[in-house]
Parts: structure tokens; sequence; C-alpha cells
């Protein structure tokens, strides 16, 4: 990323629409926080500006606007150019090697896939051993790209809480073994329904914003959620209706809206460069929000044509053109927000959910027409595909990784989600 990234800090505006979305006054909203009055009187007049410290009162006092905004990972691709796949599993994942299964495949040029319970959210892709024809040895080509996808991340933070390793311990492990990511998708889970994906997508068609992409587009409709696309790989940021698009699948989630931040090659790369850049000491978090508060900007009215031919654009537009108060804030307040793990552990909900919705009813016919003994006798009989043993012992085993080998496992950590350190 050329473009250097633009630092925001919480405004007047910002706080007004805060107690705004609270539902609180003034003197309300002072006598909660511990502040005086005046305080907050002469932060929203523009006489005062927004300390770190009124900042951290503001969250301590309202454990719901803190909690507002999460960051976390989504997806991560990572390609080793010196090992096998079974030297990640042993020596990046860390993760008990009988858990994977082992299958041929075609995908990205490589032979050979290892899939975690058989399935593709943690799998990893490289070559097959052969045999050579004329000497008969067997030779191993070397090269092989790891991926979690979304629901592989969460799984992975299992591994991760197994072995008290957090995601910045994991990459510099990558590093180290010459690691290099291909893909990293950053999410902004938007809690608090501070967006709201109709006026983003009218602000769109009104061409109320501002991006460093020319390229865009909107798909879907009010009923089933928007999706809006800003840029082309290797760098999209996108925002969607989270909440719908979970409701559509039979799922629930916390989750109203989520803009995701989707990086390849060396666009992710250098997310995990300033990260470990200890000259800019800049959380995760900070970082994610100077890149999209850098690379898209949403606006109040239509911006001129004049305005986006100026020499600093960007300059140009934030100091003609207010801000969209929600997009505003999201970028401001997500400054003080939580990069978060949320680790789970592999189920089998997805079988379950489909067993539920369409098996149950013809299930609930032959046991009520006495066919009910025929069809236990046949599940204790059923024989299990290598997928599916697999999927039972991920499912079945407490400890999916080989820390107790080397570490001490704790099981105990109370929170679903916590704050990655």
């Amino acid at each position: 990323m050329t473009q250097e990234l633009i630092a925001t800090e919480l405004t007047k505006d910002n706080l007004i629409l805060i107690r705004q979305l609270l539902g609180v006054t003034q003197p309300e909203l002072a006598k909660k926080m511990g502040v005086s009055p005046r305080t907050v009187w002469g932060i929203e007049n523009g006489d005062q500006k927004i300390s770190d410290t009124f900042v951290d009162k503001l969250l301590v006092a309202y454990k719901d606007l803190a909690e507002s905004i999460e960051v976390q990972f989504d997806w991560i691709s990572l390609t080793f150019p010196d090992l096998t796949s079974k030297q990640v599993i042993n020596d990046i994942l860390m993760i008990q090697p009988d858990l994977f299964l082992e299958r041929p495949t075609s995908q990205n040029f490589y032979t050979r896939e290892m899939a975690f319970a058989g399935e593709k959210n943690i799998y990893i892709q490289d070559f097959a051993p052969i045999k050579n024809p004329e000497t008969q040895a067997i030779e191993q080509k070397y090269g092989t790209t790891l991926y979690l996808t979304g629901k592989g991340t969460r799984l992975f933070e299992k591994a991760l809480l197994e072995q008290n390793i957090t995601w910045r311990g994991f990459f510099q492990k990558a590093r180290q073994y010459r690691g290099h990511l291909t893909r990293l998708d950053i999410a902004i889970n938007d809690k608090w329904g501070l967006l709201d994906m109709n006026d983003l997508v009218k602000a769109v068609q009104e061409k109320r914003f501002w991006s460093k992409s020319k390229s865009y587009a909107v798909h879907g409709n009010v009923d089933d959620g928007w999706t809006v696309n800003f840029g082309k790989s290797p760098f999209v940021i996108r925002a969607y209706d989270k909440h719908k698009e979970q409701a559509s699948k039979g799922f629930d989630t916390d989750i109203q809206n989520r803009v995701e931040l989707e990086l390849h090659q060396d666009k992710a790369e250098y997310v995990i460069d300033e990260w470990f850049n200890q000259d800019n000491n800049k959380t995760l978090t900070e970082i994610t929000f100077d890149i999209l508060y850098t690379y898209l900007w949403f606006t109040d009215k239509s911006i001129e044509e004049k305005l986006l031919k100026a020499d600093k654009v960007r300059d140009t537009i934030e100091d003609s053109v207010a801000p969209m108060p929600a997009w505003s804030l999201l970028t401001a307040l997500g400054h003080k927000m939580k990069f978060i793990r949320q680790p789970k552990e592999q189920s089998i909900e997805r079988i379950e959910k489909w067993v539920l919705d369409s098996v149950v009813p013809s299930l609930a016919v032959l046991k009520k027409t006495g066919h009910w003994a025929e069809v236990i006798e046949a599940m204790n009989s059923a024989e299990l595909s290598s997928e599916q043993q697999k999927l039972v012992k991920a499912t079945m085993i407490n400890a999916i990784t080989q820390a107790n080998q080397k570490l001490t496992i704790n099981f105990e950590k109370p929170k679903k989600r916590y704050q990655e350190s």
C-alpha cells in the first residue's frame, strides 16, 4: 500500500451522535461517566477536545458501547515454499495429525489436500510424494498453502487457546518458516447497528462517497440484505448485512452489519508489517481503521465533480462536505475497540440442523407407524466414511492440539470472546 494511512479521532459531532444513540442528555451522560456537565457541554460546543481519558471513561460507563464494534480475522491463507502439508500441521498449526483427512486434489496446481475433520475449514494443499519410475525412489516436491476459512479461523483459535499462543505469535512463527500471506480478511463487526445498509446503498447510488478505487458494485435487495464492494483484488472493502446473511442460512448472530477488508499478497503482508512495526506502536485495530478511513469515506451530501478532480481530493472533500454521521462514528470509535478471538470447537451443527429440518419429520412418521426399531438398527450398523470418522473424532476429542506435550492447557477460559493481547 503506497497510500500513507490517515488516522481519525472522535469529534464533537461523533459525541453528539453517541449521546443520541444512547438516549441520554448531557447531564445524564456526565453523571454516568463521572465528569462535570461543563466538560460534555464544552466538547459538544467545540470549546474542548475529546481526550483519551474522556473516551476511556465513556466506554467504561457504557459497556454496550464498548462492545458495539469488534475486529477479528475472517480468512487467512499462507504459502510455505519449503514445507509439506504434514510439516505445516506439526510445526505451524501444531494440531494432532490424525484429525486430518488426506485426499487427492487438482486445485491450485497441487495434488494433495489435508482437511481437518474432513471439512474445508482448516485445510492444507501440497504435492503428494511420487515414486520415480527409473530409480523407484520416493520424491517429495516442497511448497504448500494453508487455508483458514471464516469458520476455520474460529476453529484454529481453539488451538491457539490451548497452546497459549496469540495471533501475533502465530504470524511470527509463520515468518520464521518463510510463510507468506496470500490472503488476509479482517472483519469489522457492527453489533450495535451503527450502520444501515439501506443508507449505505443509497449513498452509493447518489454518489455520496469517495473511494481510493474507482471500482464498486452493489448486490442484493432490501429483504435479503445488501452487499457493497469497493475495489478489486488485491484489495477489496466489502460492507454487508451480516444478520440477514446468517438468517438466510438458518443461523442467528449478534452482528448486525459487517465491513470486511479483503487483502491479497503484498497488501496482506503490509498489514502484518505495520502491526510488527515497533516505531509506530499501533494495535491491529488501529491499523484496520486507519486503512478503512484512508481508502473509503461516505458523505452527507453528493460530492461535486470538480471536487473529485482536485489535487488533494480527500482533503478537499472533507473540508467541503460533511461526513455521513454513522460512517464517521464507525471509523473514529473503531480505534478504541477490541481485536477479539472467538474460539469454537469442531461441531456437527450443520449435520444436526439438516437432520432437524429435513429428516426428523420423516423419522416421526416411521416411529408412529411402528418402524422405529428398524431405524435404530440401521443407525447402529451404518458404516461411516473416512470424512465422517474424522468429523466424529474431531468433535469428541478434548484437545485438538499437541499442546499437552509442551504446555499447560487451559480449558477454563471463561469468555467466548476475548481480546487479542
